[in-house]
């Protein structure tokens, strides 16, 4: 096997029992074009696997880890762990580009540093992963090479929703909004919190979740989503 699939391997603290699965998810599809005759064909399809694979993986980590947020939340900490831009962090973490199989054309045009190019391959080693070693190690893979995303997601997820929507108002009314609590249901251990955000009275958005915080971040997003909506039409 080649020195530098030897190094990936280290990089990514996996030994693979079909070192062919891993060359194979770091073929792109411009190599296979200038070199038909290769079998073993370019990584999309393990790209396509790998997408499901790190998915299932993120969505099943961000469910456990917060209880308290509703199913819109969760979608848009997971879209925000998965994006493109996220994945080609991630794969610059271990200098995924120095291992790709480029045709010259894309080589040489700067091909190694296209976050499509470093995502897509991202994704292709994680499939290969799950293929060479199963569903528990490519979790174990995944959630150690987004340990740092996902960290950066919990510390930012609650504010962000909120500190766009004041910026948004400020910005256009020069006024800062309100949040409304108008119910609050449920038990001590499964409370339910429903919160208005508001500007001169008048409501922007409602959100509902296990915690006022989080509450209020849902009622945030309901508001940035219609406020956006209207200025864009």
């Amino acid at each position: 096997m080649k020195k530098e699939l030897v190094q990936l391997q280290q990089k990514l603290d996996i030994t693979f029992k079909d070192e062919a699965l891993l060359a194979r998810a770091l073929v792109h599809s411009s190599y296979v074009n200038e070199n038909p005759s290769l079998k073993s064909g370019s990584n999309e399809r393990l790209e396509f696997l790998g997408d499901a694979v790190l998915g299932l993986v993120i969505g099943d980590k961000l469910y456990r880890d917060f209880p308290e947020y509703a199913e819109g939340e969760l979608t848009r900490l997971r879209a925000a762990l998965v994006k493109r831009e996220t994945l080609a962090i991630v794969a610059n973490s271990i200098k995924l580009g120095d291992y790709l199989y480029l045709g010259r054309g894309e080589e040489a045009s700067n091909g190694r540093e296209k976050a499509a190019n470093l995502a897509g391959a991202m994704e292709a080693v994680i499939g290969a992963v799950y293929l060479d070693g199963g569903l528990a190690l490519a979790e174990k893979s995944i959630l150690r090479l987004f340990s740092g995303e996902l960290e950066i997601c919990k510390k930012t997820m609650v504010i962000d929703y909120k500190s766009e929507l004041q910026t948004w108002l400020q910005s256009k009314y020069r006024q800062t909004p309100v949040y409304i609590t108008i119910e609050t249901k449920g038990p001590d251990h499964a409370r339910q919190f429903t919160v208005e955000v508001r500007l001169d009275n008048k409501v922007l958005g409602k959100g509902s979740g296990h915690s006022k915080q989080t509450a209020e971040t849902a009622a945030a997003q309901d508001a940035l989503d219609k406020l956006k909506d209207t200025f864009t039409r």
